[in-house]
């Protein structure tokens, strides 16, 4: 994701951290500052935030390692201000893998949980603990007041009463709340695959979206009376759900294709030693926005938009193509599936890629072309000819 940092490797994994991130750690340390007006302040506040992505990177991480359990690889883990995503490179489509992967998430923060308790029986006792859950304490803070056994572990504040209990009910708020039936929470996946088990898989997404889409007009009708953050909430689900239904079908409509359906065979091609300045004019006056780059008939490059502009706005128009064309990318065999292509599209970060066999260039593959395609598909499906 741009605008992200690497600040290390889990498991195999990278893990890195949003820009935006800094600013959250920013606006809490300042808030807990001004309020108490206290240094300390400030540090516990920054120390509960980390604590919090922590727990989030772990929920990511379960999803992580189940995925990789099926053979799927997760490219990294990025932190941001409303939680984490792992990036897998594709969700399994059999029903009981998807299962297994997406309550992998709760269940990480539901051992953490029980953990935390753990922890806090171990600070102030049964007897105290449930003495406090049976007079319907809200939080228990209170109880660091009250423990006797091992009072000197309550000093460390990784380690205090009120810290485990803060983290017991994030662990236990993040479970819930990831248990919502809706996309793109985990809970929306866990519906999908119980009901895939019965149905088809689009019809199941579909039947997914549904009841996500009505989780999102109850929360943003509850939000319109009590708070104004699920409102918020209600139109990331929403917007889910209607994404996570409109990626099925369209995958739906590229299974058993071939990809020269969705080929383009009519495109411009570049040499090293062309000048940036006549890619930008085939850019111009054609279509294309992303060029191969031919020599001696091979394959060597592909000059893409964003590289072109970027060299444009520093250099110019004289700069040669060699120079800024990128040497490392993705191709595909004419006689692969759209549907794989398609997976590989989304997950390679370009906007499209040669189809190349034996050396020899066959045609270009982009987002573009095959949106075409499924365009056309559907309104041949529609009119009810072939």
């Amino acid at each position: 994701m741009s605008g992200s940092w690497r600040i290390g490797t889990l498991m195999g994994i990278g893990v890195y951290i949003h820009w935006t991130f800094l600013i959250l750690l920013a606006w809490v340390g300042l808030t807990h500052y001004t309020q108490g007006n206290d240094l300390a302040d400030a540090m516990h506040g920054l120390v509960f935030v980390v604590a919090l992505f922590s727990i989030i990177v772990l929920h990511e991480l379960g999803h992580a390692l189940a995925a990789r359990r099926y053979g799927i690889p997760t490219r990294d883990i990025t932190l941001l201000p409303i939680g984490g995503v792992a990036q897998l490179e594709r969700m399994p489509e059999d029903p009981k893998q998807e299962f297994v992967v997406a309550i992998a998430g709760p269940a990480v923060n539901m051992v953490l949980a029980i953990l935390c308790v753990l922890g806090i029986l171990l600070l102030v006792g049964a007897a105290n603990f449930f003495a406090a859950l049976a007079e319907g304490a809200g939080e228990l803070g209170f109880l660091y007041e009250n423990h006797e056994r091992m009072p000197f572990l309550s000093e460390i504040p990784l380690l205090g009463v009120d810290f485990l209990a803060k983290m017991l009910i994030v662990n236990v708020t993040l479970a819930v709340f990831n248990l919502v039936p809706a996309f793109p929470m985990d809970g929306g996946r866990i519906l999908r695959s119980l009901l895939a088990l019965k149905i088809d898989y689009v019809r199941a997404t579909q039947a997914a979206a549904s009841v996500g889409q009505a989780m999102a007009l109850l929360f943003g009708f509850l939000g319109l009376f009590f708070n104004p953050f699920l409102v918020f909430i209600a139109l990331f689900v929403w917007m889910g759900a209607a994404s996570e239904s409109s990626m099925v079908q369209a995958k739906a409509g590229l299974r058993g294709v071939p990809l020269t359906h969705a080929m383009i065979t009519q495109f411009r091609t570049l040499v090293p030693e062309d000048e940036i300045g006549t890619a930008a004019s085939h850019a111009v006056i054609g279509f294309q926005h992303d060029f191969p780059v031919l020599e001696e008939g091979r394959v060597v490059g592909v000059l893409t938009k964003s590289d072109l502009l970027r060299s444009l706005a520093a250099e110019g128009v004289h700069q040669s193509v060699s120079s800024v064309m990128r040497r490392d990318f993705e191709t595909v065999d004419p006689a692969d599936m759209l549907e794989t292509v398609f997976d590989k599209l989304q997950t390679c970060e370009c906007q499209a890629i040669p189809v190349i066999r034996d050396g020899q260039l066959f045609g270009i593959v982009t987002m573009e072309s095959v949106g075409r395609f499924l365009a056309i598909q559907k309104a041949v499906r529609r009119s009810g000819r072939g």
